[in-house]
């Protein structure tokens, strides 16, 4: 059997209080599952709808691994703030990833280390 997982990327840099983090964490998620396919959706949340948020250092390195993920198949949803609360307007903040086989999302964030 097949495991599912999403896989949530922020921004280390950009010290987010813990609400906006959480804020846009959300919005990476829901984003990206907007964009996948119906059978991987169900057989991720079948599993439990199991989720990973990892960091990354900034936004060159959040689009590099956009560009990774996008290469290999994956479906992504990058967020950019509205600039409401504490970020200028059209700061890029998360990536979604997935949902999608573990596997093949590990090949892509394998290295990166949770927030």
């Amino acid at each position: 059997m097949t495991d599912y997982k999403q896989v949530i990327l922020a921004r280390k840099d950009l010290k987010l209080s813990k609400g906006k983090l959480a804020a846009q964490v959300s919005h990476a998620s829901v984003e990206a599952l907007m964009k996948s396919h119906k059978d991987d959706i169900k057989k991720w949340k079948d599993q439990g709808m199991k989720k990973v948020v990892l960091e990354v250092p900034d936004q060159q390195e959040l689009l590099r691994y956009r560009q990774l993920a996008e290469d290999a198949g994956l479906v992504t949803g990058l967020i950019s703030d509205a600039g409401r609360t504490e970020l200028p307007p059209g700061t890029v903040t998360c990536l979604g990833i997935g949902p999608d086989s573990e596997e093949k999302i590990d090949k892509v964030t394998g290295s990166l280390k949770m927030l």
